[in-house]
């Protein structure tokens, strides 16, 4: 596992990679984009999923712009859509700084939105999809996803504790570091730089944000990469019919729900989510680098 600053337009961003490189332009890229949570950052979504896949596929997991040790533009852009152009701009820019011709994606939440606006921008880009409770779908935005942009409403351990529960079914696996988790994710989200950039980008009313994330119907009906559409039946933050609604318009899609389970497939369910991903990946290689 490596750590690296890269250039990527005029921002700097902070990436983590693990896996195969190889020099002769073969192999299989694999691109994590995580969350949108207060203290959010790549690793702290993918910290178990890099190395169980990193023995298939070179994987890259970077902070966006705005997490984590990312960049943070002063003056912050306003409203979500406006972060939507410096994350996609941004990740292509990685794709280049990285020599990476073709990459697959796994999105979570927020991350699987920036991968349907990747798939519409550079299409070519794209392989194979995999979007984790993603929204991008129309839904009337929850009191657990308000909470979650409106951290900064009353910051505290405590209230970062309870997103935490939130974000799963069964707190009793992360009960006994649930304290830790907790002071460490409200010190990453009470860096001056992090809460201004997320400040920026979840303004109130809230709800607008969730629609200004929807992708036409229109457009999801162009969009043929293969996608795995994967959510917990108990999602507190996003609800699952964003799956089905994702599923009913994307040419080549199909959906796993998990029962008992809310947000975080990827920790809460990591041994499945790893063989899922990784099947779902695991036929008709593309190549890494042009």
């Amino acid at each position: 596992m490596e750590t690296h600053t890269v250039q990527t337009g005029p921002y700097q961003t902070f990436l983590t990679t693990e896996g195969p490189l190889n020099t002769d332009g073969t192999g299989e890229a694999l691109l994590f984009i995580h969350g949108s949570g207060a203290g959010a950052t790549g690793m702290s979504n993918w910290r178990l999923a890099l190395p169980a896949l990193s023995d298939r596929f070179r994987v890259l997991v970077p902070d966006l712009i705005g997490y984590g040790q990312s960049s943070h533009p002063d003056p912050a852009p306003q409203g979500v859509r406006a972060w939507m152009r410096l994350w996609v701009d941004q990740l292509l820019s990685l794709l280049d700084a990285q020599n990476i011709a073709r990459v697959h994606l796994v999105g979570n939440s927020l991350g699987g939105a920036i991968c349907l606006h990747l798939m519409m921008e550079a299409p070519e880009r794209v392989g194979r999809v995999v979007l984790m409770g993603s929204v991008g779908a129309p839904f009337a935005i929850t009191p657990e996803l308000e909470r979650l942009w409106g951290f900064y409403d009353d910051p505290s351990v405590s209230s970062m504790g309870n997103i935490i529960r939130w974000f799963t079914y069964d707190e009793s696996f992360i009960a006994p570091q649930l304290a830790e988790i907790a002071q460490t994710r409200f010190e990453a989200a009470m860096q001056p730089q992090v809460a201004r950039s997320f400040a920026a980008m979840w303004p109130r009313p809230r709800q607008g944000h969730v629609d200004a994330l929807v992708v036409p119907d229109a457009m999801l009906r162009r969009l043929r990469h293969r996608t795995l559409l994967l959510h917990g039946l108990q999602d507190s933050f996003v609800p699952y019919s964003t799956s089905l609604h994702l599923a009913q318009h994307l040419p080549d899609a199909r959906v796993h729900l998990l029962g008992r389970c809310s947000h975080w497939i990827q920790i809460e369910y990591a041994a499945e989510f790893h063989r899922l991903v990784g099947d779902f990946l695991g036929h008709n290689p593309v190549p890494r680098s042009s």
